[in-house]
């Protein structure tokens, strides 16, 4: 089980918690404002976009050249910059915070 906070671009946090599938998915279960995962998680909209705390960014590693490919079509992209379609809930991202970007 992995429990992790999203801080929406209003500064509002939201904790959720799940045990499968992606983080995309897991906050469009939960209402994150701000996620709305439009291609249903196949990395080709930028819909789940993230900024994770650079702390934590080896933790989940760099992303592969489709989604940074992805992530350049995105004005917003950062140094720590994700889609968070393409981070799996695991235990690795449990107690993580995540920035949603749009």
């Amino acid at each position: 089980m992995a429990k992790v906070i999203f801080v929406t671009q209003n500064n509002g946090s939201m904790e959720v918690e799940g045990d499968s599938g992606s983080l995309m998915e897991l906050a469009v279960a939960n209402g994150v404002a701000g996620i709305d995962g439009d291609c249903g998680g196949v990395c080709s909209c930028a819909t789940c976009h993230i900024y994770v705390e650079p702390a934590d960014f080896e933790k989940i590693g760099q992303p592969e050249e489709i989604e940074s490919d992805m992530l350049q079509l995105d004005d917003n992209v950062r140094e720590f910059s994700r889609l968070c379609c393409q981070i799996e809930v695991s235990e690795v991202i449990d107690g993580m915070t995540f920035v949603v970007a749009n």
